[in-house]
């Protein structure tokens, strides 16, 4: 569907979404595969491995970045500009179930509201239609203009 490259600046290992499932103006449902071999899972934690939730906030966060730029790249007349956001906000954060070796974390995002170059995000992840986590996120365009 997307390339996923194109619209956020992480990498391995740090890349948190694997495929987005589906896209709207203001919602998006995609994944992350979680395997033994993810580099956190090593020490967090030897012999009970959980993915940490700092990490599923940084995931879903990626997948709100994700839909943002969609969005902008649909209304810019630029085809130039490289969108960039980054995480200023979690509030409300909860971790419900554990996310293990695996899993395929879903992640979901809803957009709730635009002031200026802040997003607002409605985040959840589940797994198996279980939710594991939620938080209200913010993210803050820093988008430079090319030169």
């Amino acid at each position: 569907m997307l390339e996923i490259k194109n619209y956020l600046p992480q990498r391995y290992p740090f890349l948190m979404v694997d495929r987005v499932e589906k896209i709207d103006a203001n919602e998006i449902i995609g994944f992350k595969n979680l395997t033994i071999n993810e580099q956190f899972f090593h020490g967090h934690f030897p012999g009970y491995p959980i993915m940490p939730g700092v990490l599923v906030i940084e995931a879903l966060a990626q997948i709100s970045g994700i839909l943002v730029v969609d969005r902008l790249k649909k209304q810019s007349d630029k085809s130039d500009v490289v969108f960039e956001f980054m995480l200023v906000g979690v509030d409300k954060a909860r971790f419900k179930k554990q996310v293990v070796p695996g899993d395929q974390l879903m992640l979901h995002a809803k957009i709730v509201k635009n002031k200026g170059k802040i997003f607002y995000f409605d985040v959840y992840s589940s797994v198996k239609d279980q939710i594991t986590s939620k938080a209200e996120v913010m993210l803050a365009d820093v988008t430079r203009s090319p030169a």
